[in-house]
């Protein structure tokens, strides 16, 4: 058997082995159905309130730092140019075993000179619950060293098409090797 029959056949079972259930449906017809209904739909604020889980060492990391820019990293105070990929888990609560509720997914980039602050650029994957197979798009300033955080919502998919807002984050707290941030997001969205 050829390596793309193979691969093939790992996908094909993978996918069968994935939750199926979606929030909205996603082929091209009925995204234009939904954006030619548009003017009949309503915009709602959803307030949503979870936890984020970055682990940066050990056997179950979530976040691995893929590049940074040569010599400079090193000697600087902020970490300037370390580019660092995550899939976080987000919880119900700060308790890592409280209920999964999705995965934040992107790159954090080490962008200030003089402050640890991160460019962050990620999504809220929403795996269960009533927003299973949607998202949010953060795209923002974090300054990590702040009490409070706040980074603009930018779009989102399924559920939150179309969707704008605020994620405020705050450290809940640092256990060994992770970081738990606090969510609160409040979103508009059809």
């Amino acid at each position: 058997m050829s390596t793309l029959m193979v691969l093939l056949v790992i996908f094909s079972i993978i996918m069968k082995s994935l939750p199926a259930a979606k929030s909205v449906a996603e082929d091209p017809e009925s995204v234009e159905t939904w954006f030619n209904n548009l003017d009949t739909k309503k915009e709602k604020v959803t307030k949503l309130h979870f936890f984020f889980h970055d682990t940066v060492g050990g056997p179950n990391l979530t976040m691995v730092k893929v590049a940074q820019a040569p010599t400079f990293s090193d000697k600087s105070p902020t970490n300037f140019g370390y580019v660092n990929v995550m899939d976080d888990p987000l919880t119900a609560g700060p308790d890592i075993n409280s209920e999964l509720l999705g995965r934040a997914q992107g790159i954090y980039v080490s962008s200030d000179l003089n402050e640890v602050k991160f460019l962050m650029t990620l999504n809220y994957v929403f795996t269960s619950g009533p927003f299973n197979g949607s998202t949010l798009s953060i795209l923002g300033c974090n300054p990590i060293m702040h009490t409070y955080r706040e980074m603009p919502i930018v779009g989102g998919s399924g559920v939150f098409r179309l969707a704008r807002g605020i994620a405020t984050a705050k450290t809940y707290s640092i256990q060994g090797l992770t970081a738990i941030v606090e969510y609160h997001v409040v979103v508009l969205h059809y």
